[in-house]
């Protein structure tokens, strides 16, 4: 089955759901130019969520909608403790009370109201990151007629995905920008980079298989598609673009692209690669007093509004992947021109 014929777009090119950095803006603005945008969800609630499906269905466009399927945690006291005490020098040095942080955990998960939501419109594809929501919901999702996709970091978890329903699977490789989609195993050892995991899926799977990370050029997408890829989907590449509502202290460091990356746990409670800043510095890119994702968040919010008043990336997630030799300061149809010249024979 061809994924540019099943999803209606130009190229089977995916641009890559970016919670933070984007809105409807960026995803109409891609499928305009020929790939499929994509509407990340995870930091929306209803309301928000069914006024971008508004805007994105008005185009007549073909488009995704990207949800987290994360298993909500509750935070312990013990948990937060730690982290707040890994975090009190920062909390001296900005004059935050910690007792005035509420609880929110920040990333919300696929659940009946936005299922209900979602189910008043009829977007191409739906993906998921961390996995699958529970099978009644994605037979909701299914019943409108999505095609359904989900990241997977290893074999193993795109095995499972499969086995779960999905239509399609997400080779996330290590090379990929913010979070990790793992959610079977979280052992960084065991996962690959993007274009050595695709050559397993592709000899073990028989869905589409979308190649993810890395991918900046036309000879990446080349390179993708010649390795078994049925599409590719970029992020990194559309961060600078004029669509995109990356922050201005996120566009300064993205244009240095020699800036190392690390994946990091600190500002969420699971891994998502992005560019050092101060506390990644002093804290080390992972530290065992983040609690899990996604409750790491709210503690640490606060020192990032203080630092930002005072224009400082010092606490701010600068997602971005290994490869950022495609970031582009212009429309966004020009990068999808760009990375489109990969597909030509």
């Amino acid at each position: 089955m061809s994924l540019t014929s099943f999803c209606g777009a130009q190229f089977p090119l995916i641009q890559a759901p970016m919670a933070g950095a984007q809105d409807s803006a960026l995803a109409i603005a891609v499928s305009r130019a020929g790939g499929m945008g994509s509407l990340p969800a995870a930091m929306l609630d209803a309301a928000n969520l069914r006024q971008e499906l508004q805007t994105l269905q008005s185009s007549g466009l073909p488009y995704n909608v990207n949800f987290f399927c994360h298993q909500t945690t509750t935070p312990t006291q013990a948990a937060e403790a730690k982290w707040e005490t890994a975090l009190q020098p920062y909390y001296q040095e900005f004059g935050i009370d910690p007792a005035s942080i509420p609880t929110n955990a920040g990333r919300r998960p696929f659940d009946e109201e936005m299922a209900e939501v979602l189910e008043e419109f009829s977007p191409a594809a739906v993906s998921f990151h961390f996995g699958l929501p529970k099978p009644s919901l994605l037979a909701r999702v299914k019943a409108r007629g999505a095609w359904v996709m989900s990241s997977a970091t290893t074999l193993d978890e795109a095995r499972w995905l499969v086995a779960h329903g999905a239509d399609g699977v997400i080779a996330q490789g290590l090379e990929a920008g913010g979070h990790r989609g793992h959610f079977l195993d979280r052992d960084v050892s065991r996962q690959s980079n993007t274009l050595d995991l695709l050559k397993q899926l592709c000899a073990n799977i028989e869905v589409p298989i979308i190649a993810a990370g890395g991918i900046a050029h036309a000879q990446d997408v080349q390179a993708a598609m010649a390795a078994g890829a049925s599409a590719v989907q970029v992020g990194t590449a559309f961060l600078l673009c004029h669509e995109a509502k990356t922050s201005a202290l996120h566009r300064a460091r993205l244009s240095d692209a020699n800036a190392p990356t690390a994946l990091t746990n600190l500002f969420t409670g699971g891994l998502a690669r992005g560019m050092f800043n101060r506390v990644m510095q002093e804290l080390g890119p992972h530290n065992d007093a983040a609690p899990p994702f996604p409750l790491a968040t709210q503690a640490i919010a606060p020192l990032r509004k203080k630092a930002e008043a005072k224009q400082l990336d010092d606490f701010t997630p600068l997602w971005s992947g290994s490869n950022r030799s495609g970031c582009f300061e212009g429309p966004a149809s020009e990068v999808v021109q760009r990375l489109a010249a990969g597909f030509v024979n």
